[in-house]
């Protein structure tokens, strides 16, 4: 990367008219797809959205290959019927557990000559080559190689070295990696949807390049996405992400101890939770009563009435459970007081009420509820908005679900910021076939018969 993170996010993209970009969000949940293409004026429209119940998928993980691909290729071939267009290349996330932050140092001498671009790129290529591991020794799949800063024979703080002279260069170098089985596995499912995959990003980075502010990136901040079925987490200080991590707690975990809680069904637990759950209880609770349908009983005579604060018993440890696994790993990864004071909340489990309060209370930060900014709304004249300042994007797909979306498809548009590495095309030529939609169409209907 040669420029400052800030530069891309609020530059003009840098894109020729009328290319067709997708993005396509992979969670717990559900499977979203968003198809843009870019204006004679430079600005992305959205053309086609594209969402399904995630099938197949578990804690960020594969746990069914065959119904992930059906969803994922649902998906997809929604948003293509909506846009018109056939997509052959998308770019995808990646989340859970087993996302890995390690900042590495890397020096390069100049013997005094300038500081050149291709030094920059040899830089970036040192650290792509460093193959990390887990605390086992596994070896993981590298995502991201994230300049954060330069040292120039002492002198610290460096953005961009390019043109300067000096004896010895050195980089620190953020690597963002994940589990190799679980990337190689999920380059291997988007395959044989026959597609190419462009990257794979880490979700809390793609989160964090939606929905946080200028400020917020270089001032320091932390942006916690909460999912359904994991919890990930990244730091952005100085316009870049500095530190990423994740936990395999989501809002589906929310719903599975009301079920066992209260003896319903998940179904009957997902909406008990949509319509009356509550982080934060009151005193009002206690008078009010719900009707709780139990498992097996379908008349609504049998349903057993509990009152409210009932239900918000069964949420609150849970959720305080989440924040406290995330204010635990940042004070252990070093990176606590760089994130400031600012965190921001974003994912779909972050919707309920009394999130914001609890988050403040536990993290001791201020805290607010974060949604796609740069993506969700058309640029207005005179505004400070993105590089990706996206239209046609409807309310309904412009909430904080959708983050890690909007993200991913910021990335598909400026690639530079992914700064990826190998993690692109793993397995794709071995399963593509032409990537029409006449040919995926094929498939689904043979995976669905």
């Amino acid at each position: 990367m040669k420029k400052h993170l800030k530069k891309w996010l609020f530059a003009e993209p840098h894109v020729s008219g009328g290319e067709i970009f997708a993005a396509l969000d992979i969670g717990s949940s559900k499977i979203a797809c968003l198809i843009a293409r870019s204006e004679a004026e430079g600005l992305p429209r959205i053309i086609g959205i594209g969402h399904q119940l995630s099938e197949g998928m578990r804690g960020g993980s594969i746990s069914d290959m065959e119904s992930l691909q059906y969803a994922a290729g649902q998906a997809v071939w929604a948003a293509e019927q909506m846009s018109g267009e056939t997509i052959q290349r998308i770019t995808v996330n990646i989340s859970g557990a087993h996302l890995t932050s390690q900042t590495v140092d890397i020096e390069l001498p100049l013997n005094g000559r300038e500081a050149t671009e291709g030094d920059v790129a040899r830089i970036q290529a040192q650290g792509q080559a460093m193959g990390p591991e887990d605390a086992a020794g596994q070896p993981l799949e590298l995502l991201h190689t994230i300049p954060v800063s330069y040292n120039l024979d002492g002198q610290k703080g460096i953005r961009d070295p390019v043109g300067m002279t000096g004896v010895m260069l050195h980089a620190q170098m953020h690597l963002i990696a994940a589990g190799f089985g679980p990337v190689r596995t999920l380059a291997t499912a988007i395959a044989r949807c026959h597609l190419d995959v462009d990257q794979i990003v880490a979700s809390p980075y793609a989160s964090g390049l939606a929905c946080l502010v200028e400020d917020e990136m270089d001032l320091g901040s932390l942006i916690i996405d909460m999912g359904a079925g994991t919890t990930s987490y990244a730091v952005f200080a100085d316009g870049k992400a500095v530190f990423t991590g994740g936990i395999s707690i989501g809002g589906a975990h929310v719903t599975s101890d009301i079920a066992r809680g209260l003896t319903t069904s998940l179904a009957h637990a997902e909406r008990l939770k949509t319509l009356y759950g509550n982080a934060i209880p009151s005193q009002m609770d206690e008078r009010e009563s719900i009707d709780v349908p139990l498992v097996g009983e379908e008349s609504p005579e049998n349903a057993n009435h509990v009152p409210k604060a009932h239900l918000i018993r069964i949420i609150q440890p849970r959720l305080e459970e989440i924040f406290e696994l995330v204010r635990a790993r940042m004070e252990k990864s070093g990176f606590n007081d760089v994130a400031g004071r600012r965190v921001v909340l974003t994912g779909g489990a972050s919707q309920m009420p009394g999130v914001r309060e609890l988050a403040q209370r536990i993290l001791d930060r201020q805290v607010r509820l974060g949604r796609p900014l740069r993506v969700a709304k058309p640029q207005t004249p005179g505004s400070r908005s993105g590089a990706t300042s996206f239209t046609g994007l409807a309310d309904s797909a412009s909430g904080p679900a959708f983050a890690t979306t909007a993200g991913l498809l910021a990335i598909a548009m400026q690639p530079e910021l992914g700064s990826y590495s190998g993690a692109t095309n793993l397995g794709a030529r071995a399963f593509s076939s032409g990537g029409s939609t006449l040919n995926r169409l094929g498939v689904w209907l043979k995976q669905s018969l």
